[in-house]
């Protein structure tokens, strides 16, 4: 345990170093590019390394970070923090996915992050600055494009930050890139490791013996946290944007208030009459209507100051200021009518009462008004001083709330689920696909190596000291105890194969032992057909059946091709001479009562025995005897119908028979034997068999002596 914290102390003190190192590099380029007044950005290389080296979260801390330390002396900046943490995730997956590794696809790379860095950049300072140019790295720029085209300011300084952020972000790209080939090879794989982040993975997909992984629980997860920010982002955004409304609106009003209360001050009530009478002729009017002027450009929001006094017949002008963007006031004196938005409040207006703000959308646009009542010296009523402010102000001060508001929350939210999808890839998801990828090896080299499919279990060493850990702990035992139990099955099937074997040899043994010509026939026949299969298997013959299983089967069937002899009379098997038409007969139903044993066999205990070893030794026992011309017995089938371990067994059978001592006959000279062999090629047997045969017959032959000590111990001469 001490081991695994001073471990996982070293693995925290490295990411901290990539982080620190990656926003120094952010910082240090910025400030260098800005001192030496060159016309790129250079403020996102450590987060684009970072996210080569360690994956999304850390380079979402970089950017963030980076842009959070900008945000010192200029609080703005935070809300640009969106852009560099967008940038990183993309950098992150491109890294994932090989982009880095290929011209074309970096460039794709360059063209993602000039659409965060200029056109979501330029759209973002749209709603927080307005357009007007500004002192930027892209005015010049923007104003040349503006001049010259004739677009619009808003695509003037769109069209010039994505193209400057265009060769800004290849600048970038291949200084990363470079940066990242130069870093050593150890130090990329530690960090890899760190931050679990496989930059091969596309090359790499989840795979799992022959199963491959098509939706991976990393990604589902990924999916299920994405949804969930999304939908407390929107429900976050809409209760933040509906409370902001109102107190927008509120900001606005007190706006209009102040101006009202200023522009009340600046009027003499009492001389109300006199100044719709004379208008500008009135002593101190035009003083007046001056400073009117200058309070309403000190608030920059008002968009239209005027005085009225309301009467029956209309709204009498004392004061109408001309609008900033050109349009004329009224006169004073001249009678405007009602506003049919303002009819249901005519009531209280007549009677010089104070009324609430009005929202109004009429010929003047749509206005957030506010009336204050202009009291003379007596304290009535003589006019209201009233204060129009564009609703469109109020909008746009909404739309900056909600565009700062969303930056913030969802660059803020992509940290937080990049911190959250590191825990769960750490604590859930590595783990589980490490123990799904040793259980499914367990399962698929479980015949080939289960030791060391139980060793690399072991070596997972999963401690996240939760039901994962305890079932991985769980997985494993049941791993060991099957290992174990299959352990001794195999033994014991072993134990019981070598008793079937055992049993097999004696019973055939019995058998021959009531013939008592054949010397050891079984034992030496079991070896020349091995001999012969394995010299047809390395000429390639009968490859599609030839192998070293089938071999084996074959070694193992050749001692119950004479079984059937245990039908046959003693008197017949050991007669000294030649037999009569009628024994030969009796003799050749050996090989119809061998098959019928075999199969009683196969089908009272298939249960136990070797299936495929059974249906050898019945096909070997029923047909050796059949000759490739169809001139054999019982069945007179011919070549290729012949079952190819009959074929072999007919050549091995015949040689031992020529070249033995039996009772009715001399053992006949290896030549003779050959010859008839041979002669027999294409009539009596297969010629493919007889050819393999003939490779090996001379060192058969002279091993023969051999086999007869190693079988029976006796020392008979063939």
């Amino acid at each position: 345990m001490l081991w695994t914290s001073v471990s996982k102390s070293k693995k925290i003190l490295w990411a901290a170093g990539l982080i620190c190192v990656a926003i120094l590099i952010n910082l240090i380029l910025s400030k260098l590019v800005l001192f030496f007044e060159i016309p790129i950005y250079a403020d996102c290389i450590g987060t684009i390394i970072a996210a080569m080296l360690g994956g999304t979260l850390p380079a979402v801390l970089v950017g963030f970070c980076s842009n959070a330390i900008n945000g010192i002396s200029n609080l703005t900046t935070l809300y640009y923090g969106i852009i560099s943490i967008l940038i990183g995730v993309a950098a992150a997956l491109f890294q994932q996915n090989g982009f880095f590794r290929s011209a074309l696809k970096a460039c794709i790379a360059v063209l993602t992050f000039a659409v965060f860095g200029g056109i979501l950049g330029s759209v973002l300072t749209y709603f927080l600055y307005g357009y007007d140019f500004g002192e930027g790295i892209s005015a010049p720029f923007s104003l040349a494009i503006y001049n010259h085209f004739g677009f619009s300011k808003f695509f003037s300084q769109l069209s010039a930050d994505f193209i400057l952020d265009i060769i800004d972000k290849s600048i970038v790209v291949a200084i990363a890139i470079i940066a990242h080939r130069l870093l050593p090879l150890k130090l990329k794989h530690l960090y890899s490791h760190i931050f679990l982040f496989d930059p091969n993975l596309s090359e790499h997909p989840h795979q799992f013996g022959n199963y491959k992984i098509r939706r991976s629980l990393l990604r589902k997860v990924i999916v299920i946290v994405i949804i969930a920010e999304i939908l407390l982002g929107a429900l976050a955004s809409v209760t933040g944007f509906v409370l902001y409304r109102q107190v927008s609106v509120g900001k606005f009003t007190d706006i209009a208030h102040g101006l009202t209360e200023a522009a009340a001050v600046a009027i003499d009530a009492d001389r109300v009459d006199e100044y719709i009478a004379q208008g500008e002729n009135a002593e101190g009017y035009l003083k007046t209507e001056a400073n009117l002027y200058k309070i309403r450009n000190g608030f920059q929001q008002a968009m239209y100051l005027y005085v009225y006094k309301i009467l029956e017949d209309g709204c009498h002008v004392v004061f109408d200021l001309d609008a900033e963007d050109g349009e004329e006031g009224s006169d004073p004196g001249s009678i405007i009518p009602f506003d049919p938005s303002f009819e249901p409040y005519l009531p209280q207006l007549l009677k010089g009462e104070t009324i609430d703000p009005i929202i109004s959308d009429d010929k003047y646009g749509w206005l957030l008004t506010v009336y204050k009542p202009l009291k003379n010296s007596e304290g009535k009523t003589v006019a209201y001083v009233a204060a129009d402010i564009s609703m469109g102000e109020v909008l746009i001060d909404q739309a900056k709330f909600f565009i700062k508001l969303l930056s913030m929350f969802f660059g803020l939210s992509i940290i937080i689920m990049s911190i959250v999808l590191e825990f769960v890839n750490r604590g859930i998801v590595n783990p589980v696909n490490r123990m799904a990828s040793g259980a499914i090896h367990f399962a698929y080299n479980l015949e080939q190596s289960s030791v060391s499919s139980i060793q690399e279990l072991d070596s997972l060493s999963i401690t996240t000291e939760d039901e994962i850990e305890y079932l991985y702990k769980a997985l494993t035992k049941t791993c060991k105890d099957s290992v174990n139990f299959i352990i001794r099955l195999e033994k014991a099937a072993e134990r019981i194969t070598l008793m079937q074997d055992e049993i097999i040899i004696n019973f055939a043994e019995m058998v021959e032992a009531r013939d008592n010509s054949t010397g050891n026939h079984i034992k030496k026949t079991a070896h020349y057909v091995e001999a012969i299969a394995k010299e047809l298997q390395r000429e390639g013959k009968f490859s599609e059946v030839l192998d070293d299983a089938y071999i084996a089967k074959l070694k193992r069937s050749a001692p119950l091709h004479d079984i059937g002899k245990i039908a046959v009379s003693d008197l017949i098997l050991n007669k000294p001479g030649k037999l009569t038409d009628e024994e030969f007969e009796i003799m050749k139903s050996h090989t119809t009562e061998g098959c019928n044993i075999l199969t009683k066999i196969e089908e009272n205990a298939s249960d136990s025995m070797d299936d495929d070893y059974l249906k050898e030794a019945i096909e070997m026992a029923h047909y050796h005897h059949e000759k490739w011309d169809g001139t054999g017995y019982p069945t007179k089938i011919k070549g290729e119908a012949i079952p190819l371990s009959a074929r072999i067994m007919a050549v091995a059978d015949v040689f031992d028979a020529l070249v033995a001592e039996r009772i009715y006959k001399k053992p006949f000279p290896y030549e003779k034997a050959m010859s008839i062999i041979t002669e027999g090629a294409g009539k009596h047997f297969d010629p493919v068999v007889v050819e393999a045969f003939c490779r090996i017959s001379d060192e058969l032959y002279k091993n023969r002596t051999v086999l007869n000590h190693k079988h029976s111990g006796e020392g008979n001469a063939a």
